[in-house]
């Protein structure tokens, strides 16, 4: 668990302020409100020292606006100085519920409109904080981390860009390749996952889970998502399988080749429960499929754990398969937009992510090691135990 005694012993670097467009506002105000109570409850003899000037507030969320031309021309605009602040930009480039006008048209903001406002923000703080932090929770393009023949490499090309513009870390979650951090070796780039929220959140709707090698089994949706699973089954001490797709490489259909089916490798999963896991549901077709292939090899109930739902083709598809008993959860993170009818759904739930945000601001205004926060197995080994004990206050936190 974070070591709060590294905070008690270390100066802040400079003053926090939480810079947010509208897009990222819900979850920054929910992170907003965690580091004041954090700071709050601090007992730091050094607090009134001109040092901690501005350590502990009511508020620390300024929201920035990013107003349009008729034209479709942007630009953001800063409502108070930020000079000599610990900058931590939040954005959210998935929230395509975001519209502005062009030319009498209404246009819904696209990754490539939020990415800009980034930009815009950062170019109006005008190199007058004392450090620049970005957290941007879905990695923008962060699914076109490699180049397969006359492609851009969109992803590396971002990250260094924004670097080049004066940011000093780089926050992210469960990126897509986190290896394209190699494209700025020497700046801060951290990629958190979200394995302890997922399983409070999972232990927080189900009371009769065995976590053990006779009851569970945690999935990996494709080779891609392995290590994800690995690191997952390792700390419950359970059994790991993956899917892997079967392709058809002598078609391409909307810039890939369509996937043919899906072979399991793995021990039987008769009568176990399974959780998926993977980084983003995209259209869901393929967890869908893999839901449906896990439930025909007799699976008892299937939890599907994805750190971002993006549902791009709406939620039809999986009301008709919870219908079907195909799967029997959604968990999801709220580090990207979440549409309204989503919460509403009996087979939805919700991994917050805010407290775990507004400590990692806070280790980081301190410069304090982020090793503890890095790694949640001692966490999750905690909420285990409790759980299985069944004590009362095992979901708190």
């Amino acid at each position: 668990m974070p070591n709060i005694e590294q905070l008690k012993t270390a100066m802040p670097v400079a003053p926090i302020m939480i810079l947010s467009t509208e897009a990222a506002l819900p979850l920054a105000q929910k992170i907003n409100s965690y580091l004041v109570e954090f700071r709050q409850n601090l007992d730091n003899s050094f607090k009134n020292d001109p040092a901690f000037y501005g350590y502990m507030e009511d508020n620390y969320l300024i929201k920035v606006d990013c107003p349009r031309f008729g034209s479709g021309e942007g630009k953001a605009v800063l409502n108070t100085s930020v000079r000599g602040k610990d900058i931590f930009i939040l954005t959210d480039v998935c929230n395509h519920s975001m519209t502005y006008s062009m030319n009498g048209f209404t246009n819904h903001m696209s990754p490539d409109d939020h990415y800009q406002d980034l930009k815009r923000i950062i170019a109006a703080i005008n190199g007058k904080a004392h450090r620049v932090n970005v957290i941007m929770p879905f990695l923008y393009e962060g699914r076109q981390h490699k180049r397969n023949g006359r492609e851009s490499l969109d992803c590396a090309y971002a990250i260094k860009e924004l670097m080049n513009m004066g940011v000093s870390n780089f926050i992210t979650f469960d990126a897509h390749d986190p290896r394209v951090q190699n494209s700025v070796p020497i700046k801060g780039f951290d990629n958190y996952t979200p394995h302890y929220q997922f399983m409070r959140a999972l232990l927080q709707t189900t009371k009769d889970l065995l976590i053990d090698k006779e009851h569970t089994t945690v999935i990996s949706p494709d080779e891609g998502a392995l290590d994800r699973a690995v690191y997952f089954a390792n700390v419950l001490g359970v059994d790991t399988g993956m899917f892997y797709k079967r392709r058809d490489y002598s078609t391409i259909v909307n810039g890939k080749n369509p996937i043919v089916a899906h072979e399991f490798l793995g021990d039987n999963i008769d009568g176990k429960d399974v959780i998926i896991i993977d980084d983003m549901i995209s259209s869901g077709g393929s967890m869908i499929d893999t839901a449906k292939q896990l439930k025909k090899m007799n699976a008892k109930r299937v939890f599907i754990c994805c750190t971002f739902g993006l549902f791009t083709d709406g939620l039809e598809a999986f009301d008709k398969a919870y219908e079907q008993c195909y799967f029997d959860r959604i968990i999801t993170t709220n580090l990207c937009y979440q549409p309204p009818e989503l919460k509403e759904k009996p087979y939805y739930q919700e991994a917050d992510m805010s407290k775990f945000i507004a400590s990692i601001i806070n280790f980081m205004n301190h410069d304090a090691s982020m090793s503890n926060i890095y790694t949640p197995t001692e966490k999750i080994h905690t909420i285990l135990a409790k759980y299985n004990n069944r004590e009362a206050d095992a979901l708190d936190g």
